[in-house]
């Protein structure tokens, strides 16, 4: 580990001088249309400052032919993308507000879109496939620059820094680093038996948390690249992990059914919540830092963060739900299912 630990280091504090840089990847085939959105519009009057208890269906969007794995928001929260499942390799870009379809990536990958994200600085969209591969993708006018290759097996797993300079992937093979702005390998964290599943980097950009298909969740330094604690979380594979936006604590979730919250200062298991009736496939934490979704099998549960009280739970979709995320905003949360459908629910505004 300390050899490695100092691999990751030098390039570090070289700035990524050393990094070596990739062929940039010719991309056939790829091309953006405008498509109709299938929507439906469910009116309603309540209105709270309450986000889990006043949450209702707003929009259902429809164009998917496969599940909804991955949904990630622009920081200014005005565009939603979402990346399908099977062998659609699609990326499709939604207006959260109005529900209209923005434009589709339609041969983004050759496998499942397994994460999306865009950069903190809003530049770069970010995939992640099955097909073993990243690419990269200019928010701005949806132009292919670069494929990041390196590993060897499915990527599950995107996270990047709060600066919008590194990006970090985990899949069946480990864990990669890449500079986002210079758009070069920086190096492997790791690479062991584990399957990482799922990554997630601290508001303050200094710890990594990732989750692995034994249950067991690893923090590492991510200006050293040391190790700095591992310990066996779940019972069975982990499935999301993600930091309160104070950082001070990392909320699991697992196939084991459960949800759990960790001090990280101390280590310590802070509380579990209990409610889904099978695996917890994602989570997501509200940015006021009140709130926590979950779903699963049976819908979308939202949690008091802080008391861990179970507050209301969202059904819409006919089929499981695989992914969700918050707006920035903290005004809107993005569900995408098993049915191929992607919910967006929030509060309405009060009509006069």
């Amino acid at each position: 580990m300390s050899s490695e630990g100092n691999f990751l280091r030098r390039y570090i504090i070289l700035g990524f001088i050393a990094a070596v840089a990739l062929p940039v990847t010719t991309w056939e085939g790829f091309y953006i249309h405008q498509a109709d959105a299938a929507i439906e519009i469910t009116p309603n009057s309540q209105t709270s400052n309450s986000f889990a208890n006043n949450a209702q269906l707003l929009y259902t969007l429809k164009g998917h032919n496969g599940t909804v794995k991955s949904l990630a928001f622009s920081p200014d929260s005005k565009i939603l993308v979402s990346g399908g499942a099977e062998n659609e390799g699609v990326i499709r870009l939604w207006n959260p507000v109005n529900g209209k379809n923005l434009g589709n990536i339609t041969k983004a990958h050759n496998a499942a879109v397994e994460s999306l994200l865009i950069s903190p600085d809003g530049q770069t969209l970010a995939s992640c496939s099955d097909d073993n591969t990243i690419n990269l993708w200019s928010l701005k006018n949806l132009k292919f620059s670069r494929s990041f290759v390196g590993h060897t097996s499915n990527v599950l797993s995107l996270a990047v820094s709060p600066d919008s300079k590194v990006l970090i992937s985990g899949g069946l093979d480990g864990i990669r680093l890449w500079d986002l702005l210079q758009q070069r390998p920086l190096g492997t964290l790791v690479s062991f038996d584990n399957l990482i599943y799922t990554l997630a980097i601290s508001p303050d950009g200094q710890t990594l948390a990732s989750g692995d298909n034994k249950g067991v969740i690893k923090l590492w330094n991510l200006s050293t690249g040391k190790l700095i604690s591992e310990f066996v979380a779940h019972s069975n594979a982990v499935s999301a992990v993600i930091f309160t936006p104070d950082g001070q604590t990392l909320v699991t979730a697992s196939r084991d059914r459960t949800i759990k919250l960790w001090n990280i200062n101390t280590g310590e298991l802070v509380r579990t919540l209990i409610g889904h009736n099978n695996w917890v496939n994602a989570i997501a934490i509200n940015p006021d830092g009140e709130t926590l979704a979950s779903a699963g099998r049976d819908g979308i549960k939202l949690w008091n963060l802080t008391t861990g009280e179970l507050i209301n739970t969202l059904t819409g979709h006919t089929d499981w739900v695989s992914a969700i995320a918050f707006s920035p905003n903290g005004k809107i949360l993005a569900s995408g299912g098993f049915d191929r459908q992607i919910k967006i629910w929030g509060i309405p505004l009060k009509r006069k």
